[in-house]
């Protein structure tokens, strides 16, 4: 199903920004790389770019006098530098410049020197059809895959948070309330372009 869509789009020379959509542990990063990998056998470039790495440090993404979701939902997302970053490829073609990208260990920004050619650009993370971000992309894959499958992943994937026990608290106290007020405030299975289930 994928590959028919990707077929489908490619022809069409506008669709340069793809947007790999879901929740947390939707398998968002294997389904670029996937994507990725059917592009360059067409001869395509495809450059994959991480929603994780334009976010705010944890002194503006982590406060005590808002609600965990609500820190997630409207304060963790540092969407300038990929607006930037997407209209001048847009624009160009191509992109190449410096791009601050966020360091996890180190909690700070780190410069890097990027350089996009003329292709495709796949962006993968959650909550990328909300209104802040709705201009960017010409298609959307969205990721439909249920919570307690997700849950059963994360815990899994996620100990750099604690044990199994800290993930889950995690999860149900910052995540999965934000991403059930995304799902129904922006309601992204019916806006995305294609939806994958599993």
């Amino acid at each position: 199903m994928l590959s028919q869509w990707l077929n489908n789009i490619v022809s069409k020379q506008e669709c340069r920004i793809i947007g790999i959509d879901g929740m947390g542990g939707a398998g968002k990063t294997t389904v670029s790389a996937q994507l990725s990998e059917q592009l360059a056998a067409q001869g395509i470039p495809a450059a994959i770019l991480h929603i994780d790495d334009f976010i705010h440090p944890r002194c503006v993404r982590y406060r005590d006098d808002v609600p965990e979701w609500e820190c997630y939902y409207y304060l963790q997302w540092h969407y300038s530098p990929l607006r930037e970053l997407l209209s001048a490829f847009r624009e160009h073609g191509t992109y190449t410049g410096t791009v601050q990208l966020y360091n996890k260990e180190q909690d700070c920004y780190d410069a890097v020197d990027l350089h996009i050619p003329d292709g495709i650009v796949i962006v993968e993370g959650v909550f990328l059809q909300r209104q802040e971000l709705a201009d960017l992309f010409d298609a959307v894959v969205y990721l439909d895959v249920p919570e307690a499958v997700r849950l059963s992943r994360v815990l899994k994937r996620d100990g750099y948070i604690g044990d199994a026990d800290a993930i889950r608290k995690k999860y149900e106290n910052r995540y999965f309330p934000a991403e059930r007020y995304y799902a129904a405030h922006c309601r992204p299975m019916e806006t995305a372009d294609i939806v994958l289930t599993g």
